[in-house]
């Protein structure tokens, strides 16, 4: 029987084209790599562990049944959260779930990993009381992002709280530039309205 090869150090084309003709260890090394970016994105979307997990696991389905279509010429994390977002966007709007988190991804297994999904809101400078007005601020802001329609939540979600470019966004979304600046318009516009009580 021959060894598993050893893939950790491949690029993601490399592994992606081993996918493609059939290895499994290639598609496991796949979700190592990214189940947990792809958790996150779908948890910020949904704010529920078990269901970004089931969502999670849908969307690397998808990702396996779809891996002959990707196209090397194309970001991977890109087209992967591309598919992910569809898959919330898709359980959002049959089940009308309404909040994300801004504390970070609940999987997080150090603070680097939660700050890396943590949703900035508060000063660096902050004085104990910034940090409760910070707190009931996020408090706010999830209820706020969670009003959005489901294709502006995905732009602010992924702009603000992912910190991708517009253009990598109409990337993921499959969307023309201009149609995601205004998105991100319209979402802040109507963010900055529903935050309004939020102001001193």
């Amino acid at each position: 029987m021959a060894p598993t090869p050893d893939l950790t150090n491949l690029p993601d084309a490399d592994v992606v084209a081993l996918a493609q003709r059939g290895r499994e260890v290639a598609f496991r090394e796949l979700v190592r790599r990214y189940e947990r970016p792809v958790f996150s994105l779908i948890f910020r979307m949904v704010r529920d562990s078990a269901t970004a997990e089931d969502l999670s696991q849908d969307a690397f389905i998808k990702v396996l049944n779809n891996i002959d279509k990707y196209r090397p010429e194309f970001k991977l994390s890109s087209w992967l959260f591309k598919i992910a977002n569809n898959v919330a966007i898709d359980h959002l709007r049959r089940r009308q779930l309404d909040t994300i988190s801004v504390s970070g991804s609940p999987h997080a297994s150090s603070m680097s990993d939660i700050e890396a999904t943590s949703f900035e809101i508060a000063d660096q400078a902050e004085s104990p009381l910034d940090v409760i007005e910070a707190r009931e601020l996020g408090s706010a802001i999830e209820k706020a992002i969670g009003a959005l329609r489901p294709e502006y939540r995905s732009c602010i979600v992924l702009r603000h709280v992912e910190g991708r470019s517009y253009e990598e966004i109409a990337a993921t979304l499959d969307l023309p530039l201009g149609t995601v600046k205004t998105y991100i318009h319209r979402a802040r516009i109507e963010l900055r309205d529903l935050l309004e009580h939020t102001r001193a």
